[in-house]
């Protein structure tokens, strides 16, 4: 598992996955997001604008990446 560190929380799902680079760019966070391959702490997230907060754990095709607030 890898830790990508944000500035500032809360940050919304579809930013988090072009941050930490699990999608390319905004369309193809709407796609896994729709087609339910995004999970945070477990379960299948399904809106795009889901607020993500430090420690909350984003697994999209087995890449798993915790979330860390720069201090």
């Amino acid at each position: 598992m890898r830790t990508v560190e944000i500035s500032e929380e809360p940050i919304r799902l579809g930013q988090f996955l072009k941050l930490a680079q699990l999608a390319e760019d905004g369309g193809h966070a709407k796609v896994l997001i729709e087609d339910g391959e995004v999970h945070v702490n477990g379960s299948v997230e399904l809106r795009r604008g889901a607020q993500l907060r430090h420690g909350d754990i984003v697994v999209v095709n087995g890449d798993e990446v915790r979330i860390s607030v720069r201090p």
